[in-house]
């Protein structure tokens, strides 16, 4: 049996994520989705709180059919013990995806085979393009599975999203005019 563990922020969850655990799917019997920097929220970078992400994710991977579990990851600041801080706060794993290379090194330094998934659209893809058109007023929702679109409707994450970036008070999208 093959337990992957897949990580990311989430910051929202999105279809780039959902290409890649359908990949995962394919290849292992159950994943482990864990949510990074799990204790923030209500920040630029990062809006929604774990258990928003959470809800996206598990609606977003309802037709998945195999076990699924999703934990928050609170960042300890210290890479040299993060490795066995998320063994600690997850189920047992056989390997790991990720495209992050600090990621990527700290588990195999520990002896965890890592894989690299293939990005889908990594140029349109990103929480923070994604993010981005929400405060420009540019269309977003194609971006995200239509449950991640349901719940960021539901908590009005739009309007939080704008609150957060009023320090700017430009659109990134638009040269800052």
């Amino acid at each position: 049996m093959i337990r992957a563990l897949y990580i990311g922020r989430f910051q929202p969850y999105h279809n780039g994520h959902q290409y890649v655990i359908d990949h995962i799917a394919k290849e292992a019997d159950e994943l482990i989705i864990g949510i990074g920097t799990a204790q923030l929220s209500h920040e630029p970078a990062d809006p929604f709180t774990a258990g928003e992400r959470i809800l996206m994710i598990t609606r977003a991977l309802q037709k998945i059919q195999k076990p699924v579990y999703v934990i928050p990851l609170e960042d300890i600041n210290r890479n040299a013990l993060w490795v066995s801080h998320v063994r600690a706060m997850t189920p047992p794993f056989d390997r790991v995806y990720s495209g992050n290379p600090l990621v990527i090194r700290l588990f195999f330094e520990a002896g965890i085979r890592v894989l690299t998934p293939a990005m889908y659209e990594r140029g349109t893809l990103s929480g923070t393009t994604i993010r981005e058109r929400m405060v420009c007023g540019d269309n977003w929702e194609d971006l995200v599975p239509v449950p991640v679109c349901q719940v960021i409707r539901e908590i009005d994450g739009v309007s939080r999203i704008l609150v957060l970036a009023r320090d700017d008070m430009t659109c990134p999208l638009d040269g800052g005019k």
